[in-house]
């Protein structure tokens, strides 16, 4: 299922993150250490980069109406970030480190800053919960493709109907 448009450059890393784990077929490119390269992961690093895909996962599917993004806050809480302000009166916002929280919190800050964080969500297919960027009008997606599952809950909602 990896032929889902991207998100925006500025929300990549997060989709990214969020999408090592492929909850249908079980695997987690984190534990791989090409997967690990990816994100500049030592092995030690695993674990906490797992908590944070999770917390991101439940972000994105706040997003999406399931849940609370506590837990991203909680991970983030403590992260430095820098804003300053130019000449325009336009604001931006950089991490303090390069640490993979510390590139996190200031994706979400920057994309928080141009409105694009709240369309990064994830499908609310439970078995799919991959993140996707919504693109719609409205900003009301909910699956993160509808050829796949979106079309696969609108069969079980026929059958159960039809049963």
């Amino acid at each position: 299922m990896n032929d889902r448009p991207s998100a925006p450059e500025g929300l990549l890393l997060i989709q990214d993150l969020v999408n090592t784990r492929d909850i249908e077929d079980g695997t987690d490119t984190l534990d791989s250490a090409a997967g690990r390269r990816a994100f500049g992961l030592a092995a030690a690093d695993v674990p906490a980069a797992k908590a944070l895909r999770e917390a991101l996962r439940a972000a994105c599917l706040a997003h999406a109406g399931h849940g609370s993004a506590h837990a991203l806050d909680v991970l983030l809480a403590d992260v430095a970030l820098r804003v300053s302000v130019g000449a325009d009166g336009a604001a931006s916002v950089a991490a303090r480190g390069g640490d993979l929280r510390a590139r996190v919190a200031e994706s979400v800050a920057r994309a928080s800053l141009d409105g694009t964080w709240l369309r990064l969500k994830a499908c609310e297919a439970e078995t799919c919960q991959w993140a996707y960027y919504d693109r719609s009008p409205a900003g009301r997606r909910r699956w993160c493709s509808m050829s796949v599952c979106g079309a696969r809950n609108k069969m079980r909602n026929y059958r159960a109907r039809h049963a």
